[in-house]
């Protein structure tokens, strides 16, 4: 068997193990736009405020569950996937097959990324049919901040599999980093209602600059390239860091 045909049989594989996961599938693709339906019901936060620009509070929630299926995926659901399989061996199995250890690690990425495109398409258009949410109105610009936002949430995953040995420990860290993550999306309280000093100081973090990035696109206007570049070299950085303390066994 060739490696190629290898890593499509670990790909399939890891397609069918994840779909028997009804948890992961629920934290990813339903509870963000689960967060959008409840909070849409509130009939305040359907109505215009003067202090947010002419919007609503459920208009800036749709980023936020945008950015919530990227912190559940990345630091809640990958992270246990891996450094199980990294307990039972089965890493280290892997490395005697064509199909490298690297497959799997790759074929999770890609599972996860398309999770995640999964959940922010059904956000926006619950966002849009159900609570006339307008889509984003520079559509280019939102699509490159989720592909750089998911890419640092993945790679801040990988960085917690990297330096757990245990899935304790693993789910320990998970958990110390989820708490901020969402509050530096704008769960609680959506960034662009933070006071000035505590927003510029949660838009230096990675979903805290993604947050800026989205709202920016979403109201029509080009992500500015501070949020955009700052997203990036926290998915750079996170990746590098993954890399170097990775290991198989």
């Amino acid at each position: 068997m060739s490696t190629t045909h290898a890593s499509r049989a670990v790909l399939k594989s890891e397609f069918r193990l994840f779909g028997r996961e009804p948890g992961a599938i629920f934290w990813i693709l339903v509870f963000p736009t689960a967060l959008i339906t409840i909070l849409g019901l509130i009939p305040a936060f359907r109505e215009v405020g003067e202090d947010l620009d002419g919007r609503r509070v459920i208009d800036l929630y749709v980023p936020v569950a945008v950015l919530l299926s990227m912190i559940v995926a990345g630091i809640q659901s990958m992270p246990a996937v891996l450094v199980g399989y990294r307990e039972r061996g089965i890493l280290r199995r892997l490395s005697a097959t064509p199909a490298r250890p690297q497959s799997l690690l790759t074929a999770q990425l890609v599972l996860h990324g398309a999770a995640i495109a999964l959940s922010v398409l059904l956000a926006l258009t619950v966002g849009r049919v159900v609570f006339d949410v307008a889509l984003p109105g520079q559509l280019a610009g939102y699509v490159l901040a989720v592909v750089l936002t998911a890419g640092a949430a993945l790679a801040l995953g990988a960085t917690i599999a990297a330096v757990s040995r245990t899935s304790k420990i693993a789910q320990t860290v998970g958990t110390i980093v989820f708490f901020p993550a969402m509050f530096t999306a704008g769960v609680w309280l959506p960034v662009q209602t933070m006071p000035d000093t505590l927003r510029e100081i949660v838009q230096l973090t990675p979903f805290g600059a993604a947050s800026q990035a989205l709202d920016q696109a979403a109201t029509g206007s080009w992500p500015g390239w501070a949020p955009l570049g700052l997203t990036a070299l926290w998915a750079l950085v996170l990746t590098a860091v993954a890399v170097r303390r990775f290991r198989w066994e």
